[in-house]
């Protein structure tokens, strides 16, 4: 290589060898920039820093004046190092001083060198510093020599990011990599989350970063990329993918990344200075991710979690280690961080260890929201990058009422937040002594406060919050924490368990609702385009009637001696419930049949969450006991908006006169018919949400265990004839203008009630 002493190769090894020196951070350090600049046959090379005020400090240089090491101090946006830091790229000029951007520091000595090759320290996409040579001579560095100085800036990465230069900082002037960090994101579920963060899929870490063999680190690499090849090749070849749909384009996608030319050659060209497959693979990701995330073009940034997914598929053939995380070695207070993930997933983890939840995605009505609020964590989306500005174990505080996620957070905001934690903790406790009180509104109106529950771990819940029952219980997360299918004495011990739990308080349990993105693990799944519209709820159970048949079998068992509500879910036609109660009354007959003990009494009802019910209501009120609105999917499919998807999960507000219109019609109705109709959707669990359901006649609301308290402390205040005068007016409106919200806040705002 032109202007190279032995190479990149040789200055690899050497590196190693320093680095498992017994020696200070500081002499570290210079013994690492002597060695590059001999290596490169340059006059000066430095190290510069970036802090966590977004400066650069010099670090140590080899041919500038020393004793402006810790004392030179830049802004990004000043000189050639900075513009290196800002763009996350290579910056090579044969001219230096005649540059626009050159920054003339007088105490460094820099004025007599022309020639400046500088290239970012970068770790995941993240710019930690930059490693920088210089010549006298007016010199063209060579694409080779570039390749060789961002090689050894990976060395860097590491030292940086493990915190071992942080001695050497001045307070407040830390390294970057390892800065406090404040993101903001969507709030998804109330709470405080303080804990170490745990990555749902952890990311390898690459710790051999230099090669001893080059040409057999080749062959790995090729090997590695044959495999991964192979793989998505067969995915695409099964029958489930063989037609054309969002899936297989996703896996066309990667197909088409897995075999460009360009981004294998810059793998394979990084190998040969002398890198690892893994670092390798780790490198030419991160040099891509400080690209794209400088990109203003959506699409490319989109295609940047493609391109993290299919490197890290990479790096998992070379390592061949497993996609998912350790759940044994979670610590006490676990902040799971994510992309996305499932609801089952989520169930996966152990609940007694987990505090909080940070996802890149994630809309406030998804169902790993639903589970997370269930589980009483504090949840936050679409955080941008959460996962890549994290490492494993990091200090976390998760703000789940303002949106906020403080990684590393200093010392006086782990103040801040545990007095705020204290206050928290004595609002519950004001929340706890309302247990016992009724739910009935200043003007006399009583309304049911009932629990979202669906596991074991939530039934203590009834007696804490002095619930009225549990207005839904979701049987489908018992099949979705289970190994295989639960058998129906499994599903009978369950179920006696929330009726023994329950007491004398009702119990809505509701029928399997899986489809769309509740998987069940040991189940064939059916790929489809739109699976939330798709083979779900009932129409599973009615094509599978054997599922079915067992769960009412259970559910009917589980009831002897009591009463009994079961509901079916997503029933778009009456007929379609007239089939659910069919396969009901044939497994009571059984029953009898065989000396079971019956119920004394079974309420069935529907769910009304397919808007083609709401033609129906007449229909539906005369063969059901009782109406349950699931609210989340009412709005998704009102507006056609998916509410998994984060660019249209917000796009219309649940609180506007079309949606409220629809809520109304159903209460009138459950009224005219003498049925009672409960709400059970995320939107009862809003003080102001419930303040509007009650105004639209609402008596029965039924939401998540940490809402009872905050809902109730709200109603006990309102008015619901006030209510109803304002509210009432603005779904009269045809102007479209009505904006309910803000008109409803400023009527509990000027009430006094305690939103």
């Amino acid at each position: 290589m032109r202007g190279a002493l032995g190479g990149p190769r040789v200055l690899l090894r050497r590196l190693r060898e320093v680095m498992a020196e017994p020696v200070s951070a500081q002499d570290r350090l210079d013994k690492i920039v002597v060695m590059i600049a001999a290596n490169m046959v340059a006059e000066v090379c430095s190290v510069y820093v970036l802090r966590v005020d977004q400066t650069l400090e010099l670090y140590a240089t080899e041919g500038l004046n020393r004793d402006a090491v810790h004392q030179t101090v830049m802004r990004v946006s000043e000189g050639l190092v900075g513009h290196v830091a800002r763009e996350a790229e290579p910056v090579a000029i044969s001219d230096a001083q005649n540059h626009p951007e050159f920054s003339y520091r007088p105490e460094t000595g820099e004025e007599i060198y022309n020639s400046f090759l500088g290239v970012p320290i970068l770790r995941g996409g993240n710019t930690l510093g930059v490693l920088v040579v210089q010549n006298r001579a007016h010199r063209t560095y060579a694409e080779e020599e570039i390749e060789a100085l961002q090689t050894t800036a990976m060395v860097l990465a590491e030292m940086i990011a493990s915190g071992e230069l942080t001695a050497l900082a001045k307070p407040g002037a830390e390294p970057a990599g390892r800065r406090p960090v404040h993101l903001s994101g969507v709030a998804l579920a109330d709470g405080l989350g303080l804990g170490h963060a745990v990555l749902h899929e952890p990311r390898i870490v690459v710790t051999n970063v230099i090669a001893d063999d080059v040409t057999r680190e080749g062959e790995r690499l090729d090997g590695a990329i044959g495999k991964l090849r192979a793989a998505i090749d067969m995915l695409l070849e099964e029958d489930g993918l063989s037609k054309a749909g969002e899936h297989r384009e996703i896996l066309e996608a990667y197909r088409m990344f897995a075999h460009d030319r360009g981004w294998m050659h810059k793998m394979r060209e990084a190998v040969l200075t002398g890198l690892t497959a893994e670092a390798a693979v780790e490198r030419v990701q991160s040099d891509t991710r400080a690209r794209i995330m400088r990109a203003s073009d959506p699409y490319l940034r989109e295609r940047l979690h493609d391109l993290d997914d299919l490197a890290n598929r990479l790096l998992r053939e070379l390592t061949g280690r497993s996609r998912a995380s350790d759940r044994e070695d979670l610590p006490e207070n676990a902040i799971i961080f994510a992309r996305n993930m499932s609801p089952a997933a989520l169930l996966d983890y152990d609940r007694s260890r987990v505090r909080g939840l940070v996802l890149e995605e994630g809309g406030t009505t998804s169902h790993v929201t639903i589970v997370a609020r269930a589980l009483g964590l504090a949840a936050i989306g679409q955080v941008e990058n959460a996962t890549g500005l994290v490492e494993p174990g990091d200090p976390v505080i998760v703000d789940g009422q303002a949106g906020e996620v403080h990684l590393r957070p200093p010392g006086d905001v782990e103040a801040a937040y545990a007095e705020k934690a204290r206050f928290r903790a004595r609002r519950q406790a004001q929340y706890a002594a309302l247990r016992d009180q009724r739910s009935v509104t200043k003007d006399g109106i009583a309304i049911d406060l009932n629990l979202n529950a669906g596991l074991l771990v939530d039934l203590p819940h009834i007696v804490e919050t002095g619930a009225a029952g549990i207005g839904l219980f979701r049987t489908e997360l018992q099949f979705m924490v289970a190994s295989a299918f639960p058998r129906i004495s499994e599903q009978l011990k369950l179920y006696r368990a929330v009726l023994d739990a329950a007491g004398s308080r009702p119990v809505t349990f509701r029928t399997l609702d899986i489809g769309g993105d509740k998987v069940l693990p040991y189940m064939r799944t059916v790929e489809e385009e739109n699976p939330a519209l798709g083979w779900r709820a009932i129409r599973l159970g009615l094509d599978r009637p054997g599922l079915l048949r067992s769960q009412l079998r259970a559910l009917l068992r589980a009831g002897a001696g009591r009463e009994v509500r079961i509901m079916f879910p997503m029933v778009a036609d009456a007929a379609e419930f007239d089939q659910a109660k069919a396969i009901l009354e044939r497994e009571l007959t059984h029953l009898r049949k065989h000396g079971h003990g019956l119920p004394d009494r079974v309420f069935v009802g529907a769910m009304v969450e397919v808007p083609s019910l709401l033609f129906q209501l007449d229909e539906i009120l005369s063969r059901v006991d009782f109406l349950s609105v699931g609210s989340n999917d009412l709005v998704q499919f009102l507006f056609a908006a998916d509410r998994g998807n984060v660019r249209v999960a917000d796009r219309f507000d649940p609180l506007c006169p079309p949606a409220l219109r629809a809520f109304r019609a159903v209460a009138e109705a459950g009224e005219r018919h003498g049925k009672p109709v409960t709400l059970c959707g995320e939107l009862a669990s809003r003080p102001l949400e419930a303040v509007a359901l009650a105004a639209l006649g609402y008596r029965s609301l039924s939401l998540s265990p940490a809402a009872i308290g905050p809902v109730k402390a709200t109603l006990l205040q309102l008015d619901v004839g006030a209510a109803r005068s304002v509210l009432l007016p603005l779904l009269e409106d045809t102007s479209g203008v009505s904006d309910v919200r803000n008109t409803l806040r400023a009527f509990a705002d000027l009430s006094g009630l305690p939103l």
